[in-house]
């Protein structure tokens, strides 16, 4: 798998927000790896952490004291995308930062005109000065559908939906995709999905084999034919700062991840084939 050569890149990054609207399927696991990842092969990524809780900073060892400039200084409209970035262990990726703070933003903006682009607008406006150093921003949603999550979904391009090999995992998925088509009617026309990995899958339990059947069946090639295995290293390493790939890269997880972003890639360029 080989890097994007430098002059193939838009001067705009790819914008893809990984959502769910269910808690525990993977969401912010999926956002640090994926992005550690992608920056592994050359594509260097912004992670933008849109959730209050703050995981993805906490997983990309920034420690809540070094959380200066967050999503919600970008949101309030008190600094600038290209102030909040901050820099992380890994060459290549990039985090805009998330406290405690954001969980207040919904009501402070529920006046603000265009209170559903503050995100889009924010980053067009990072993009504006000229080519930007990042090929891919991933924006890692709260596991809800509040004012947060549809600002993500209005500034993505794609949508990028991890879904636990669980019994209601189909029944989650649809109301999600009616999220994402109410988004695409009223704020983002553009909107699509990117691909549905599916996580924590046991190779051990029937059921998991039966729901990615189900899932494939649904949803067909929007499915990643990558597939992440419930392994104790991706959930161990959060707890040290690190991502999976940087705590294990040898673990089945931290492969599949590596698996996922060649896909992912792949994905985008078949897309720019198309478009030309």
């Amino acid at each position: 798998m080989l890097p994007a050569n430098q002059s193939e890149r838009a001067s705009k990054p790819r914008v893809l927000v990984v959502a769910n609207q269910k808690g525990g399927v993977g969401k912010t696991t999926t956002a640090i790896n994926l992005g550690t990842a992608l920056a592994a092969v050359g594509e260097s990524t912004l992670v933008i952490d849109l959730d209050p809780q703050g995981n993805a900073s906490t997983g990309l060892g920034i420690p809540r004291s070094e959380r200066r400039l967050t999503t919600y200084d970008v949101l309030m409209g008190e600094t600038k995308i290209a102030d909040a970035i901050t820099p992380t262990r890994i060459p290549g990726l990039s985090l805009i930062p998330s406290t405690v703070d954001l969980s207040g933003a919904e009501l402070e903006l529920i006046d603000r005109q265009r209170r559903n682009f503050i995100l889009k607008d924010a980053l067009a406006e990072y993009s504006a000065y000229g080519s930007t150093p990042f090929s891919y921003v991933l924006i890692d949603c709260p596991p809800s559908l509040t004012l947060l999550t549809v600002n993500a979904m209005a500034a993505a391009d794609a949508v990028i939906v991890p879904l636990q090999c669980e019994f209601f995992a189909l029944e989650g998925l649809s109301q999600l995709l009616k999220t994402i088509d109410l988004v695409k009617v009223n704020l983002n026309p553009g909107l699509e999905i990117q691909g549905i990995v599916l996580t924590m899958f046991d190779r051990r339990n029937k059921l998991s084999d039966q729901v990615a059947a189900d899932v494939r069946e649904n949803m067909g090639e929007k499915v990643y034919r990558t597939v992440i295995p419930r392994n104790v290293r991706i959930s161990e390493a959060p707890s040290h700062g690190l991502p999976a790939l940087v705590y294990d890269l040898r673990c089945p997880g931290s492969q599949a991840y590596i698996k996922l972003a060649g896909e992912l890639i792949a994905r985008e360029r078949q897309r720019l084939q198309a478009a030309a």
